[in-house]
């Protein structure tokens, strides 16, 4: 493993429909949103559904540019701060699927603060189209002024419930093409991306938006809810379908259609993102009380040729963007490791119940990277560390192009390392001059046994750099073994670490990556 720093014929129809464009000006007058996207045609409203039209809609959306974003929001909507924006919430018995007994019930979101896209919502229920259409009375808006404006100003998204004696959250889909998801028992964290354009260029990201939901109403109590997304960005649209299944852990099947307008050179797929500010491995400067902040700790990687990797994260003082090349890779994610509420002590945050997301890709992905990103922060509400899977080629104007995969919202990856994992790591001064020292902390059954000390070869190295002092110390009685030594990086700025646990020339650990910076 590398580091790197560095169906035609309903087409016709469908353009020919005029779908997908902003409403006239005139539309003002009659009360609605100027700025609002209108789908006449055969997935607008009382229309019959079929899944392949949303794809056949992206596909000829893509054959003209991006519609504009909307203006401004009336009545000071946009000025909004977050909790003000949290605060407006749909009225209970407004909930879409609602007394039902459908298994999931569907809470539109208003717009408002950062999330001024307006979003078209439809139901799908026994085949046939159904929009969701805007009334500001059914929501309760708390201390913020109901708007005056009496045009329609659509929707900035949706958070799924499911139902039960009471609405459990499972999923909220708000803002560009962000979404989040939980297992039972867990807290909202980390967050995915349906498509990822242009992450860490210095001309700046291309932000892609959902355009459209389409939510296929469940069977009674059902356990699966079907959700169809429309994309539009700059330079490429794509049709989105999620099969999200609740529980323990959730899972959530995903196949997306890309279309690409111009040349797509630095793409994702996959995409995850969340915030680290600090652990022991890295304080940095943050004078707090707590001892670890973050909702996502390290990257695991499960490559092509089945090696297991974990690389711890950073809140670095310059943007780091490290690149794991691999080939057909079988799981990735952002993880959070940590489930003691004792490593962080924050009894509003509860950090130990955030979920990890894991992607595991279906069919063949190629040779790619998985990219990650770690952005400085000095507050712990950024989203600072932003992982996803980049193809080596880059994708070409006028091409379709088909991803699928599996995302798990949960508590650790579906399949656990066969070897032991890295369960601390811990940095600070070392002896002398620029030396820092670690300690790395194995974890697994298989260290239970006393004997087996005697006969592990640590595989340690720095690029560049040099090792000082290296140390391993087995605790059997714990199932741990600690891998203590130096790094002295001499005159560098970055240094690449990778550490295994070895018995015989077969690895008896995940391997541990990381990249020290000043």
């Amino acid at each position: 493993m590398a580091i790197q720093l560095t169906r035609r014929g309903t087409m016709a129809g469908l353009a020919a429909a005029g779908l997908l464009t902003a409403a006239p000006a005139s539309a003002q007058q009659n009360g609605t949103n100027p700025t609002a996207i209108s789908f006449p045609g055969p997935i607008g409203d009382g229309q019959r559904f079929d899944a392949a039209l949303v794809v056949d809609l992206a596909r000829a959306l893509a054959k003209r540019p991006m519609l504009p974003n909307p203006a401004d929001l009336p009545d000071g909507l946009g000025a909004l701060s977050l909790d003000a924006m949290a605060g407006i919430r749909l009225q209970p018995q407004a909930m879409i699927w609602a007394g039902e007994s459908r298994g999931f019930v569907i809470e539109p979101l208003h717009r408002g603060s950062i999330f001024s896209q307006p979003v078209s919502l439809f139901v799908v229920e026994e085949g046939i189209v159904r929009r969701i259409a805007f009334d500001k009375s059914r929501f309760d808006y708390g201390r913020t002024p109901v708007p005056a404006s009496q045009s329609d100003l659509g929707f900035s998204g949706f958070r799924l419930h499911v139902a039960g004696e009471r609405l459990q959250d499972v999923a909220v889909f708000q803002g560009a093409t962000f979404f989040r998801a939980m297992a039972r028992g867990q807290m909202f964290g980390a967050v995915a991306r349906s498509l990822v354009l242009r992450p860490g260029e210095q001309r700046g990201e291309e932000v892609p938006y959902f355009r459209g939901f389409w939510i296929e109403r469940p069977g009674p109590a059902a356990p699966v809810l079907t959700v169809h997304g429309l994309i539009d960005s700059d330079s490429a649209t794509a049709a989105v379908r999620m099969t999200i299944r609740p529980g323990d852990m959730t899972i959530n099947d995903i196949e997306l259609t890309l279309f690409a307008r111009t040349q797509l050179d630095n793409v994702g797929f996959g995409g995850m993102l969340g915030s680290f500010l600090f652990a022991p491995q890295r304080r940095r400067v943050f004078d707090d009380v707590r001892p670890a902040v973050h909702e996502i700790s390290g990257l695991q990687l499960r490559t092509g040729a089945d090696e297991w990797v974990y690389r711890p994260l950073n809140n670095p003082e310059q943007l780091q963007i490290s690149a794991f090349v691999d080939n057909n890779p079988k799981g990735f994610g952002l993880v959070q490791r940590e489930r003691d509420y004792n490593a962080y002590q924050d009894d509003d945050q509860r950090f130990e119940l955030r979920p990890s997301v894991w992607v595991e890709p279906l069919g063949d992905w190629g040779p790619g990277t998985v990219q990650l990103l770690e952005v400085p922060t000095d507050s712990e509400i950024n989203d600072n560390i932003i992982a996803h899977w980049r193809p080596r080629q880059p994708i070409a104007a006028g091409s379709e192009t088909t991803m699928s995969y599996r995302q798990f919202w949960c508590w650790q990856p579906p399949e656990t390392p066969p070897v032991a994992i890295v369960r601390s790591v811990r940095q600070g001064r070392g002896s002398q001059g620029r030396r820092r020292r670690f300690f790395v902390d194995f974890a697994g059954d298989a260290l239970a046994d006393a004997a087996l000390g005697a006969n592990v070869k640590v595989i340690l190295s720095a690029t560049p750099g040099t090792i000082n002092g290296m140390r391993l110390v087995p605790y059997p009685e714990r199932r741990t073994m600690r891998v203590s030594f130096e790094l002295d990086p001499g005159g560098e700025n970055a240094c690449e670490l990778r550490l295994q646990l070895d018995v015989a020339g077969k690895p008896i650990s995940e391997t541990w990556l990381n990249r020290w910076t000043p």
